[in-house]
């Protein structure tokens, strides 16, 4: 720095919502500086006077005192005029053009907010506290700059002393835009049958008398309604599985705290970092001690978090109950429900009592899922809490809008280096999450100031999210042909290349990798549903080195919600007719009319689709050991597989490497030996894992022979299997690999939109 005594400087990444002009004001005045900060679409903008080495630390304390919140991504200065200032102060947010900045995500409520809850006379047992450090964020804005009338704080105005508190730099809510208190913000009411409660204290007493009588509470929260019961109520909890029509699929628990969540799960290190960190989202724990059996049976996981609103701490203060199911309020593939209309009319025959309150949730937002591998934090959902917190990229994405899978479907917008992925959207099958995501992708357009002019989707035809994208574009261009880029792009992408390639943006990897995708199904360039690659790609393009073995799917789509018809199809490999003669549990409730229809499909060719799937796989193996013939959710078969794995074997079947690609025949042969000598299933299970890990390993080597690649990328929902993910890694590490794994975006179909960003990336900005 020069001895110039003016300097303005430019902070980008997410700096706004986070508490960070106070920050710099308290900073500023503790260094004796005087000038001003002032939020900006494209960052926050500080102009200093002071010495250059004073003001040389203060950049230096910017970086390494900033709000936890916050992630600074670049600090630029340049001298400038003396304005003359005689003190520091915040001035009003300015709007520039179609720059941006960061958008905070919603934050957990913070410790000092919750004693405030106990000592501020006007905000004691104020369920909306908050302050610059916590509180609601992307849920109620509405625009850019993050300001209280861009957002849904707007209707409320602040009384005298919460504006006193919003105006004073020394006090912990100075420019907390939702700061609000008893007198002045939003507020609950209970409601139940008509009657209508709206004292806090009488309102808390009859919730919590309500939950342990067994009810089921429906709970407007940050980013939509969930439904809550008691989590050691068998019949409660029976009871929201009717309601919600979910069969099986488990249920997240909130529980009190963290020494109570460690009396129902085991909770190591990371664990706990991720269950208390300010964007509590739901970890997916190793079960120790059993709630009610249908949270979660038979999984030996619990998916638990901590409380994260003002009001969930005071729920717990007044409940003996150690832990309430939190499930959103939608039913089965549906979106959140999100206002108080909506909720009365879908719930009203189903909930025993409403909890609502009158703040509008601008953007729906669900709980985030995460789980523990390796000792890092893997994304499973993301949303809440981490969504829409930008990705840094080390290329320009600038005007592509990625519109992602037709599963567990992401979107994701470029703008500069960063991507911009939306929260958890769903299955896009579900007309009214189809409404959701188009919605939600104008929402994003016009918050983010993005005029796209390539537009990139899956390469399989139907999906709605591709045709989502054609019809965008089909339409623009229509409509204006004579823009600054012309024609909008549409630009297709192979569905496991955008998995590796996704996972290689997070790490900022661009050179040829060994790429292994495994996953449940993807639109494959023969035609074939393809689900267990071996690729090797870079950013730009993909060769299909080998692949899991075709199988058919007799039945096609059924055959995913009947796991015992891919056992058939790997024992008709392994086997051929002898299949009819053999005595195996799993096959014993089945008729020997549909195993000899099945057995003809196959030989025919007739509606049994060929399949490279990783998930039809271990359907297979779940099938053959009886653990799951038929599946009520999304790979229930391979989670309760999982499950039951003994992590002390090291043992592995064999398997085959043909021109047909990777061969499970002989396992499967294997498997059924170990099961007529009576081995424990935990042991052939675990075998069975560590035969896939072993194939991985094997397979990277020969394309490290023949390519001369050390990198191996994994990718695809298979990965979510924590056994298989790090057994693989720590096997591949062994053989001297590099390994490379999720960190920021889910593995499954989540993350695909990142990979079609960046894929297309290369395209237009090579």
């Amino acid at each position: 720095m020069s001895d110039n005594s003016a300097y303005k400087i430019h902070i980008q990444g997410l700096v706004q919502g986070v508490g960070f002009r106070p920050f710099i004001y308290r900073l500023a005045t503790q260094n004796r500086l005087k000038g001003w900060v002032v939020n900006r679409n494209d960052g926050v903008i500080v102009k200093v006077h002071g010495e250059a080495e004073t003001v040389e630390q203060f950049i230096s304390q910017i970086r390494a005192y900033a709000p936890e919140a916050s992630r600074i991504r670049s600090i630029n200065w340049q001298a400038s005029d003396d304005e003359g200032a005689e003190d520091f102060h915040i001035i009003s947010s300015e709007d520039r053009s179609r720059q941006i900045t960061d958008i905070s995500p919603d934050i957990a409520v913070c410790t000092q907010c919750l004693e405030d809850m106990r000592r501020q006379p006007h905000r004691i047992q104020y369920p909306f506290i908050n302050c610059t450090h916590c509180g609601p964020r992307f849920s109620i804005i509405r625009e850019l700059p993050y300001d209280r009338p861009n957002t849904t704080m707007s209707s409320f105005r602040m009384c005298r002393v919460c504006k006193e508190e919003y105006r004073d730099v020394n006090d912990r809510r100075f420019h907390a835009q939702p700061v609000a208190c008893n007198h002045c913000g939003p507020a609950y009411e209970y409601y139940q049958q008509g009657r209508v409660i709206r004292d806090t204290s009488k309102m808390l007493s009859q919730l919590a008398s309500a939950l342990e009588k067994g009810w089921i509470i429906a709970l407007k929260g940050i980013g939509g309604f969930h439904l809550v019961c008691d989590a050691t109520n068998e019949r409660s909890v029976a009871r929201l599985r009717r309601i919600k029509k979910r069969d099986a699929r488990p249920f997240a628990c909130m529980f009190a705290d963290l020494e109570t969540a460690r009396q129902y799960a085991h909770i190591g290190e990371q664990e706990a970092i991720s269950l208390t960190s300010w964007r509590r989202p739901i970890v997916l724990l190793r079960q120790k001690r059993s709630l009610a059996s249908q949270v979660n049976s038979p999984l030996d996981t619990l998916g638990a978090m901590l409380p994260y609103m003002p009001v969930h701490h005071m729920l717990f203060s007044e409940i003996n109950l150690p832990a309430v199911v939190m499930t959103s309020a939608n039913f089965s593939q549906e979106p959140l429900i999100a206002d108080n209309q909506s909720a009365y009319h879908k719930l009203g025959s189903y909930a025993d009592a409403f909890l609502f309150h009158n703040r509008t949730i601008y953007n729906r937002v669900d709980d985030s899922l995460v789980r523990i591998m390796d000792s890092e934090e893997r994304p499973l959902r993301r949303s809440r809490g981490y969504a829409p917190e930008p990705i840094p990229l080390a290329r320009q994405v600038e005007g592509i809008l990625a519109t992602g899978a037709e599963l567990k479907n992401t979107f994701c917008l470029g703008r500069g280096d960063q991507a911009i992925m939306s929260q958890h959207i769903g299955d896009l099958k579900n007309h009214d999450t189809y409404d959701f995501y188009t919605r939600n992708i104008e929402l994003f357009l016009g918050l983010f100031r993005m005029e796209p002019h390539v537009v990139v989707s899956d390469s399989h035809p139907d999906y709605f999210s591709s045709r989502f994208a054609r019809n965008y574009v089909s339409q623009k261009n229509r409509r204006d042909t004579s823009g600054p880029n012309g024609n909008v792009r549409l630009i297709q992408v192979q569905h496991h290349h955008a998995h590796i390639v996704s996972c290689m943006a997070e790490h900022g990897l661009d050179e040829e990798v060994i790429g292994i995708a495994l996953d449940g199904t993807g639109y494959g360039d023969d035609g074939c549903i393809w689900g267990g690659e071996f690729l090797t790609c870079d950013l730009a393009d993909y060769r299909r080195h080998t692949h899991l073995e075709y199988r058919p799917m007799p039945g096609g789509d059924k055959a995913v919600d009947e796991p015992w018809r891919m056992a058939l199809s790997w024992l008709y490999l392994a086997f051929g007719e002898e299949i009819f003669e053999m005595k195996l549990d799993f096959l014993a409730s089945m008729a020997a009319e549909d195993i000899k229809l099945i057995v003809s499909m196959m030989r025919k060719g007739i509606h049994a689709p060929l399949t490279s799937s990783a998930g039809r796989l271990f359907d297979a193996a779940s099938a053959l050991l009886n653990l799951r013939t038929r599946s009520r959710f999304e790979a229930e078969a391979a989670m309760v597989l999982e499950s039951i794995a003994d992590e002390e074997v090291e043992q592995y079947y064999t398997f085959d490497y043909t021109q047909a690609g990777v061969g499970f025949a002989s396992t499967f042969r294997e498997m059924i030996r170990d099961l007529e000598e009576g081995l424990p299933l935990a042991v052939i299970s675990a075998r069975f894992h560590n035969t896939l890990s072993r194939a991985i390993v094997f397979i990277s080597g020969e394309i490290r022979r023949q390519r001369g690649l050390n990198k191996v990328v994994l990718s695809g929902g298979t990965f979510q299997n924590r056994y298989l993910s790090e057994r693989t890694a720590q096997w591949l590490r062994q053989d001297d690999f590099e390994v490379f794994q999720h960190r920021q975006v889910p593995a499954n179909d989540g993350g695909i939109a990142l990979g079609q960003l960046v894929i297309a990336s290369k395209q237009i900005y090579p």
